[in-house]
Formats: C-alpha cells, sequence, structure tokens
C-alpha cells in the first residue's frame, strides 16, 4: 500500500502521515535505548536517531535548522560562559521567530500540513535551558532557588551529550522538555538512575501501556468530533445567525475537539519517554512505593477539563513547557525580596505566544491567558477569606471559579485555533467579549473588595 493511498484512507496528507509514523517509531526505537550500555554508546544512538526520524519526518532542511540553535547555544557556552544563558536565550528566539514569519506554520497546521517549526520550538527551550543551567554553574549556591541548584551544570557537557540531549530518539518532535542534568545523570546511570538509588529498577511497561491506551482513547475522540465541530463555521454567516448561548457552546465544544488532538500527541510522547526510562522521577512514599513518571507528563486531561481555577491550568497543560516559562521566564523577573505580579505573569506569556508563533490569535490568546489567571486568583482570595462556618459560601466560590475558567478558557483559546485576528475578534465579538470582559471585571472587584487574611482556626493562629 503506498503512502499516497495510506494517507488518503485516513484522511490525511502525506507529510503528516510521514510524521505520525515516525513519531509512532519513537516508543519502539526508545524501548531499544534501554539496552544500551551507559555513557557513550547511549548517545550516539540517541543523536543518530533523532537525526535519522528528522530527516524522515521533514527532509534535510529540517535537520539544518535545527542545527543553527544547537550550535549558537553551544558555541554561546563554549566562549561567552558569564552570558551565554542569555545570549542563548535571544539568539534562540531570534531565529525561531524568524522561521515561524518565514514558514507560517500555523496557516500549514490548520490545513492538515506539517513542518519543522513544531520541533523547533520544542528544540529551542532544550537548548536554552542548557546554557542558561551551565550560567548558573558560575554562580555561588547561596540566593539560588531550589531548581537552580538542582539543574545547574559545573562542567560543560561534550558535544555529542549535546545532540543526543537536543535530539534524543526523536523526543523533539514533541516534548516533553527535560533538563541535560537529567538526561546526564540517565545516560551514566547515575541520581535516581543509579544502583544506590532507593528502590529496584522501575518497569515500565504498564505506565506505557496506559499511555498507548489513553493516545488511542484521544485519537478516538478527536476523529469523531471533529467532522461536527469544524473551525470553519466560526465564519460561515448560520453561526453569527445562532443566539448567545448556543455560539457559547460552539465555542466549548470546539475547544474541547481541539484539545483531543494535543492530548494523543503528547501520550504518545509520554510512552517513548517512559520506555526509555528517563521518564522515571522517583518513587511515591506509599507502601509499597511505586514509581513516578512526572518527568514524562506534559498534560492531565481529567485535570484540564474540570480545572477548578485557571492558575491550575499551567500545572496540567503543557505541564512540562509550564515549568520551563516558570523557571527560566517568570521566576527570574522576580526582583529579590518582592512578590510576583501581574507584570510577570504578563511577560511569561507573552514569551509563550511569541515561542508558539508570531499570529495575532496566539498573542491575544496568551494576554486572555494572563487576564484569566489574574482574575480566577482574585476568586480565590476571596474563597480562602471564608471562614470555615460558611461552608455554603465557600462552596458557592468554588463552583464560580469553575465555571469562570470554564467560560473564559474556552473562549479564549479560539483565537489560539483560529490564528487570524478577523476571525479571532470576530468569534470574541459574536458573544460579545464576554471572556474579555469577564476577567477585567474580576480584577477591578479585586481591587475594591479587598479579603482579609485567609481563615485560620484559633489554635493555628495560636501556634
Amino acid at each position: 500500500m503506498s503512502m499516497d493511498s495510506m494517507a488518503t484512507s485516513i484522511g490525511v496528507s502525506v507529510p503528516v502521515l510521514r510524521f505520525l509514523l515516525c513519531f509512532a517509531a519513537t516508543v519502539p526505537l526508545s524501548f531499544l535505548c534501554r539496552f544500551l550500555p551507559r555513557g557513550l554508546p547511549k548517545h550516539l544512538y540517541s543523536s543518530v536517531v533523532g537525526v535519522a526520524l528528522s530527516y524522515l519526518s521533514f527532509g534535510f532542511s529540517s535537520n539544518l535548522h535545527f542545527l543553527v540553535p544547537m550550535f549558537l547555544g553551544y558555541a554561546s557556552m563554549l566562549l561567552y560562559r558569564p552570558r551565554c544563558g542569555i545570549l542563548t536565550f535571544f539568539l534562540g528566539f531570534g531565529y525561531l521567530i524568524g522561521c515561524h514569519v518565514y514558514y507560517m506554520s500555523g496557516d500549514a497546521w490548520k490545513e492538515g500540513g506539517i513542518d519543522a517549526t513544531g520541533a523547533l520550538m520544542v528544540l529551542t527551550l532544550k537548548v536554552i535551558s542548557c546554557a542558561v543551567n551551565y550560567n548558573d554553574g558560575l554562580l555561588k549556591e547561596e540566593g539560588l532557588r531550589e531548581a537552580q541548584k538542582k539543574y545547574r551544570l559545573i562542567k560543560l557537557p561534550s558535544l555529542i551529550e549535546y545532540i543526543g540531549y537536543c535530539l534524543c530518539c526523536g523526543s523533539h518532535f514533541a516534548g516533553p522538555v527535560y533538563e541535560m542534568k537529567d538526561y546526564l545523570d540517565w545516560t551514566e546511570g547515575k541520581g535516581i538512575w543509579g544502583t544506590e538509588a532507593k528502590g529496584p529498577s522501575p518497569s515500565p511497561y504498564g505506565a506505557t501501556l496506559r499511555a498507548l491506551l489513553q493516545a488511542g482513547f484521544c485519537m478516538a475522540m478527536y476523529l469523531n468530533l471533529v467532522p461536527h465541530f469544524p473551525l470553519s463555521k466560526f465564519t460561515d454567516p448560520t453561526y453569527h445567525e445562532w443566539c448567545f448561548w448556543k455560539k457559547l457552546s460552539y465555542q466549548y465544544m470546539s475547544g474541547f475537539t481541539a484539545r483531543w488532538k494535543y492530548y494523543f500527541i503528547w501520550s504518545i510522547s509520554e510512552a517513548s519517554i517512559i520506555i526509555s526510562g528517563l521518564g522515571f522521577s522517583g518513587w511515591t512514599d506509599s507502601s509499597p512505593p511505586k514509581p513516578r513518571w512526572d518527568r514524562a507528563k506534559n498534560v492531565d486531561i481529567i485535570g484540564v477539563e474540570f480545572a477548578k481555577s485557571a492558575v491550575t491550568i499551567p500545572a496540567v497543560w503543557n505541564i512540562q513547557v509550564s515549568t520551563w516559562l516558570r523557571h527560566y521566564v517568570y521566576e527570574r523577573l522576580i526582583q529579590t525580596g518582592k512578590k510576583p505580579g501581574f507584570f510577570q505573569l504578563l511577560a511569561t506569556q507573552t514569551v509563550s505566544a511569541v515561542w508558539h508563533g508570531l499570529y495575532p490569535g496566539y498573542i491575544i490568546f496568551f494576554v486572555q491567558s494572563a487576564l484569566m489567571i489574574a482574575g480566577s486568583r482574585v476568586i480565590y482570595r476571596w474563597q480562602q477569606a471564608v471562614p470555615p462556618t460558611m461552608s455554603l459560601v465557600k462552596n458557592v466560590l468554588v463552583f464560580t471559579n469553575f465555571a469562570y475558567t470554564l467560560l473564559v478558557l474556552n473562549y479564549s483559546c479560539v483565537g489560539f485555533m483560529v490564528l487570524s485576528l478577523h476571525e479571532t475578534l470576530a468569534s470574541y465579538g459574536s458573544v460579545y467579549y464576554i471572556g474579555t470582559i469577564v476577567p477585567v471585571v474580576m480584577i477591578l472587584l479585586g481591587k475594591v473588595i479587598k479579603p482579609g487574611k485567609p481563615a485560620r482556626s484559633k489554635a493555628r493562629k495560636e501556634q
């Protein structure tokens, strides 16, 4: 059966089919990595497999694109260590933005196409974190945050270690993003992967099977829903003839449908990282202890769909990228002795928007996200200020935060899906900008109705 006929039979383009086959191949190829000797053989295998999968998925030019940020990052670390972190950050993002502008990938993705910029996005974050952590290796431990202490690099990784980290068995296709320190410990059998670590070597097979079954379910959900809720409906005149509630419901279902595609992709990447062993993140405190695979996890489906607060969304959606943004943007913008505020939140969301691409829909979505989180924090502060004796009021506020998150998230994500300024504003305007107005109102109310300190029991106060 030819690639053309196979692609036609499942309703995708040939480039997308080629990518999906290579992406699925990361699971068995990562499994083989388990049986290689530690050190150099693992690095060589990770590098060769990553290069081969990139070539088969995107062609020769993709590998050239990947070489640019990799070269810039390593050269910065080699030649100017005191500023290699900030240099790599701006050079890496500069090149990524150039590729976004040149390829305008969002349009291709909307039409079912694919190119290498998605993988380049993941690779850029890995290159930057490596350089920043090597930069942090010059600093004294006093005054460093826990993440900086944990991941800083004292010694420059070798070139083969660096390439293996960047391209490890195709992990740059869709993530998850992980740290150079963890990669080196895994390949060398140190830390939690060492023989002296707590417990026996964990079996990855149950967790891998769960991730693969989850991937199958997510793909089935997406294929079943997408014909009923196409994005083209937002530009259809009949959509604008619907009543307010029907349009709002369609926005929810469009976002709900689109998320299953991401759940599928991240479930496959999770299975790949788990079965390699790199996804292992330690043991639980239960008796008997169970292995944790948090390093591989990029999404908590239940956590997203039933989020009680918008504040929790970054902790359950694109988890490893959200962690990267927290460690390398948000926390580093906080001045010593001061608390983070809306500026740090907005700056972080802006970096996330630029990382995704320069489409107006992305930028509007992430500005919306900053407003959404800020408004949700207001409701949460009110909720925390309610004394335990007023459980009904507290439960009402909990439900209010849940409904608020559901409304604003699915309203906002339309911009992320349709991308163009005209379609984004048209879809927002069709529901009277309710998902923008409500967060702004909540933020303003938070300035007026300032709750007291969170309610605590008398006994706890005396302690």
